[in-house]
């Protein structure tokens, strides 16, 4: 499991000072970035990397301008050529959970331009932040 920290920005929130729908999946997208970071990503981005196949979020109570968030993020499936991530974004200070999402990524090959099986070495690795 990785631990990601946001502080909801003004720009996020619409006249009330609620989090806008949209910000969520910003906040899911740095917390995958980070995620990602752990297994060396950047190293081999020229020819086989994730793409993003799909990301949901369930909003469970609203968000406000300046809350800080504990984005917990983990692997909940490995599959032959797709990875599942579940993110759960919680308030600092009152320890309620906000929100809820995952995205789904597909390992894929540049050249090739199509989905290709994950490394089992990368599998090895990436099984070690999975959650039971």
């Amino acid at each position: 499991m990785l631990e990601t920290q946001v502080k909801v920005r003004f720009c996020e929130t619409d006249l009330l000072g609620h989090i806008s729908n949209t910000s969520y999946f910003v906040y899911i997208e740095e917390a995958r970035a980070n995620f990602l970071e752990l297994f060396d990503y950047k190293k081999n981005l020229e020819k086989q990397f994730f793409i993003v196949a799909s990301v949901r979020c369930d909003f469970i109570h609203q968000g406000y301008y300046m809350q800080v968030f504990n984005i917990k993020s983990s692997i909940s499936r490995i599959g032959t050529k797709s990875i599942e991530l579940q993110h759960e974004i919680i308030c600092t200070e009152t320890n309620k959970v906000i929100a809820q999402g995952s995205d789904v990524l597909v390992y894929f090959d540049r050249e090739g331009q199509n989905s290709i099986p994950i490394p089992d070495a990368l599998k090895e690795l990436l099984s070690t932040h999975m959650v039971s």
